[in-house]
This record gives structure tokens, sequence and C-alpha cells, in this order.
């Protein structure tokens, strides 16, 4: 049997370098504008209509498709 011999080291210096990471990212970052903001929420929300319009297209497909067969 073979073992790993990995074992992640998390260290004080590892995470605060992650830290550092995380906070420069923070900096970088502003808040939207109203028209932003809209914007992206409206193509977030026809991205969920559309997955969900594709889950119901399969939903029904694998519903009806059986009874369409079997006649």
């Amino acid at each position: 049997m073979v073992e790993s011999t990995f074992e992640p080291k998390i260290t004080v210096e590892s995470v605060g370098q992650a830290i550092r990471a995380h906070l420069r990212v923070l900096k970088l970052t502003k808040k939207p504008s109203r028209e932003e903001f809209l914007t992206i929420a409206k193509v977030a929300g026809i991205g969920i209509l559309a997955v969900g319009a594709i889950g119901f297209m399969v939903y029904v497909l694998l519903t009806m498709l059986p009874q369409w067969v079997a006649q």
C-alpha cells in the first residue's frame, strides 16, 4: 500500500501571507454605483431564470418522454 507523504503545513507566516493577500484585494474594491448594481442584478436575474428554464425543460422531458415512448 502506498502512503501519502503530503501533509499541508500551516504556519503563522503562511496565514499572514493569506491575510495580506485578502486585504490587498479588499483595498482595491469599491462600492458599485447604482447603475452598476442594477446592471449586475439584471444579469444575475436573467442567468437564474435561464438556468431555471433549462432545468424545467429537462424535468418536463424526463417526465413526459417515458409516457410518449410507452404509447
